[in-house]
This record gives structure tokens, C-alpha cells and sequence, in this order.
């Protein structure tokens, strides 16, 4: 599997489970958040521990505080049933409720930034911050100076180091 990295070393999980954000169901028959939770509920009646589950902007189709609760009942869970989880969000109030935690088996890392807020295009350990590379886009475009991150949390039985 190609990894963007000069090493990687994970250990072998029983199956692999993706959660990533999907477009707007075109048959208008339900809602992303619906289309989202129904994938979910799938996930959650196949996977088995020793699994890996990796989401990317899940529940970011409503409201940040819903959206947050939503991950943070999914990612216990899955814990608590020994699946490891990797989670891509940009939802503030999850990251930081659960970065809080300071759970052991907890790796957080965000893109790195210069400090006058060039990319460096490496992925570091950080806590998380309040903001988003969309504002960093929209300043960028439009001349105004800014420096923005996003999150990754890693979370399950061990969290794996990355280089």
C-alpha cells in the first residue's frame, strides 16, 4: 500500500473499514446525514475487533456540535470494542473534547506550518487548533495573511508511530 512517508510501520488488522464523505444522494430519497449514519450502522454490525477504521470528514454534513457528538459516540464505541480508529476532521469540538482526554492510545497530528504559515507538507504530532484550511485558502486568494491547521486523530488499542 503506498504510504506518503519514508517509513511506516502498522501492525495487521483483521479487516480494513472506510467511512469517507460522500456527495449529496441524487435520488433526494434521504439526507448525507442519513446516508452517512446508515454507512455507519453497516460498519458498526460487520466490524470486529482487531479491525482498522479509518474515516475521513465524517458527520461534517450538520452542525459542528451534532456532528461532533455523532464521532465522539462512534469512536468510543469502536474503542471499547478494540477497533482501532483513524478519524481526518476538521470538527474543532471533537478533536479538542477528545485531544482533553488525554487518552494514552491517542496520537493527534495536524499538517505543519511555518511560522509565517508556508506548508511544509509534513503531517506532525500537535494538538489541535481552531481553525480550518479553508480559511487559509480564502485568505490566500484573496491577499490576506493567515496561518490555519487541521486535525488527525488516531486513536484505538495503540497508536501507531508515523514518520
Amino acid at each position: 500500500m503506498f504510504v506518503p512517508a519514508t517509513s511506516f510501520t502498522a501492525s495487521v488488522c483483521g479487516g480494513v473499514f472506510t467511512h469517507f464523505k460522500r456527495e449529496e444522494d441524487a435520488s433526494m430519497t434521504r439526507g448525507k446525514l442519513d446516508e452517512e449514519l446508515s454507512r455507519i450502522s453497516e460498519i458498526a454490525d460487520t466490524i470486529t475487533p482487531g479491525c482498522l477504521l479509518l474515516c475521513n470528514e465524517s458527520f461534517a454534513s450538520t452542525n459542528e456540535r451534532e456532528g461532533s457528538e455523532i464521532a465522539r459516540q462512534v469512536i468510543t464505541a469502536m474503542i471499547e470494542a478494540r477497533v482501532k480508529v483513524v478519524f481526518v476532521t476538521h470538527l474543532f469540538d471533537l478533536a479538542d473534547s477528545v485531544y482533553r482526554q488525554r487518552l494514552e492510545t491517542a496520537l493527534f497530528l495536524r499538517a505543519e506550518r511555518e511560522p509565517d504559515g508556508r506548508r511544509t507538507f509534513h503531517v506532525v504530532p500537535g494538538e489541535p487548533l481552531p481553525t480550518s484550511y479553508g480559511e487559509d485558502s480564502y485568505r490566500r486568494i484573496f491577499g490576506l495573511p493567515s496561518v490555519a491547521a487541521g486535525t488527525a486523530l488516531v486513536a484505538g488499542d495503540t497508536a501507531e508511530a508515523l514518520d
